[in-house]
């Protein structure tokens, strides 16, 4: 996959990431194949990069401010909201999150996987109620799984948990 369309690619502690931006929001923040970093000249790019590393840092305590692109239903609106409230450090299962929803596991799946800005809207942050669940179309294991689980490692590790 061509990466032209990416305003900023930073390679971070846990690996490469993409950022694409709009005049006004944060549109998308993606994982990325090894590779070179790419400084953006777009001030909304640099400074999403900034808070990248800053979260990085000090994962536990770091909240993020930028403006991201609107959510684009009501449920996935509902849903950033009530995720971005999940404290670092802290899970919600699938299940206690529809249910604070008014909505079903499923449909927390659902928007888990198609939220474009991971780590902005911590979907790490949402697991099984038997284990950690899935993360990036992994389930139960695999990379993506993986790497969540390190997502969570790191939070917990800042606050002393």
């Amino acid at each position: 996959m061509s990466e032209a369309p990416y305003d900023a690619v930073w390679n971070g502690p846990l690996g490469r990431i993409g950022v694409r931006v709009s005049d006004d929001y944060v549109t998308d923040i993606d994982w990325l194949a090894a590779g070179p970093a790419r400084t953006s000249t777009h001030p909304l790019a640099a400074e999403t990069v900034r808070q990248l590393a800053a979260w990085f840092d000090d994962p536990g305590r770091f909240r993020f401010s930028l403006p991201l692109s609107p959510a684009p239903t009501p449920f996935q609106r509902r849903f950033r909201e009530r995720l971005c409230a999940v404290p670092p450090g802290e899970v919600r299962t699938y299940g206690a999150l529809a249910a604070e929803l008014n909505s079903a596991p499923r449909a927390v799946g659902g928007a888990c996987r198609a939220n474009p800005l991971p780590l902005v809207v911590p979907c790490h942050r949402v697991v099984a109620a038997d284990g950690i669940g899935g993360y990036g179309g992994d389930w139960g294991a695999g990379p993506a799984v993986d790497f969540k689980q390190r997502l969570l490692d790191l939070e917990r590790r800042a606050l002393g948990l």
